[in-house]
């Protein structure tokens, strides 16, 4: 019974964000199309309502630690669900993206990505896309900006290895910018797919950040470290045991 109520929650409170997401995308589109800062209010207006209804909703708190970053720099985070892009990109003052270049043709969404800074790229050809990215910065036409990429490319359930690219490691190598790491332990609330949503505390930890000019390898597998070792805390922290 507990479970059929809170499922019914979840898909009420799923119905509201889909519906702010469209009234508030639509409503401030004309403000979007002529100002940059109306295409960040408007994502950051939607960011902070689905965190601001969600304890009253569903009875899910979001609870950001660390310190989010306010310079250039990249911004490397676990990515578990759809959860923790509202987090990250409500926490930085200036978040882009890495987007699909296909996304560009989306009337709304296409428009509101290019407007934030979001770089499009060629999905399926990374050597193709890391290049796009690394000439867009060192030709002044990407926007200044936390660079928020996801260095295992895709969400990852808690508790599932997955290896991470090297994508991530050619951009900081070429950028050189420090990354500052992301740990989370929001999919065991806020699942990859499906609709029901759980009850606690889903949390986002910026870590300290990683300096420029380490290696390729060594980067890589300090990020992996650091992300890895904090997200499994957060995890057992919520009262989830990854099986060895």
């Amino acid at each position: 019974m507990a479970y059929a109520i809170q499922w019914v929650r979840s898909l009420i409170y799923v119905i509201t964000v889909y519906l702010t997401i469209a009234v508030v995308g639509i409503a401030l589109f004309p403000w979007a199309l002529v100002s940059r800062r109306g295409a960040r209010v408007a994502c950051m207006s939607v960011c902070r309502f689905v965190k601001w209804v969600a304890p009253v909703m569903i009875g899910l708190r979001m609870e950001t630690r660390g310190t989010p970053p306010d310079y250039e720099c990249i911004v490397a985070s676990k990515h578990q669900s759809f959860l923790d892009v509202f987090m990250v990109f409500s926490a930085v003052p200036a978040g882009k993206f890495i987007m699909k270049r296909v996304l560009m043709y989306s009337p709304i969404v296409g428009q509101y990505g290019l407007r934030i800074g979001c770089i499009p790229v060629d999905r399926g050809k990374r050597s193709t896309a890391i290049k796009q990215m690394v000439e867009g910065v060192k030709k002044g036409t990407a926007t200044p900006g936390q660079l928020i990429i996801y260095p295992q490319g895709t969400r990852i359930a808690p508790g599932v290895n997955a290896p991470y690219k090297v994508g991530t490691a050619v951009l900081y190598e070429q950028l050189n910018q420090p990354c500052v790491p992301v740990a989370a332990n929001v999919g065991l609330f806020w699942p990859k797919r499906g609709i029901y949503r759980k009850q606690g505390t889903a949390i986002v930890e910026f870590l300290e950040p990683i300096p420029p000019g380490l290696p390729r390898d060594q980067f890589l597998s300090l990020l992996e470290e650091r992300i890895e070792t904090a997200s499994n805390r957060l995890n057992e922290e919520a009262g989830f045991h990854a099986p060895h």
